[in-house]
């Protein structure tokens, strides 16, 4: 792992790619939203979330351990394995330290791309009184509110 931050790079997703490469991890929450473009991320990020099988010690890395994939829904983007959005949403809402940033600029984004509605996003049942909370968050993120 190159562990290098993210001001080495023109994108969130190259950063993302190359410094995860030749690691099976499925990248989650702030990560995954950055990777999908949901999230812009900050000025010289080191920090990358991920899931993996196994601990991995890298600095960088930040790795929930989990003993399988399966129950964890990704997309593949060649070599780069990434949480879906409703994946990650649902991660960063279960989060007792959630980056209230990123999730209210990733549920804004949503929003504003979907004729202003969050219809089609799977919330948790578990997740629900969580969305109901930042759900407006996210309505705010880019009108000022």
């Amino acid at each position: 792992m190159n562990n290098k931050t993210g001001r080495n790079y023109l994108s969130n997703r190259s950063w993302l790619s190359d410094n995860i490469a030749d690691q099976e991890v499925i990248l989650r929450g702030v990560s995954a939203l950055e990777y999908l473009e949901m999230f812009d991320g900050y000025t010289n990020e080191s920090d990358i979330f991920v899931y993996s099988k196994d601990l991995i010690n890298l600095p960088s890395l930040i790795v929930t351990v989990v003993d399988s994939f399966d129950e964890i829904e990704y997309i593949r983007f060649g070599d780069v394995l990434c949480s879906t959005f409703d994946q990650a949403i649902n991660d960063m809402l279960e989060d007792e330290d959630l980056d209230e940033l990123a999730l209210s600029s990733a549920l804004g984004n949503y929003y504003y791309t979907h004729n202003n509605s969050y219809d089609g996003l799977n919330i948790k049942d578990s997740n629900t009184d969580a969305f109901e909370h930042y759900k407006s968050w996210g309505i705010g993120y880019y009108s000022g509110g």
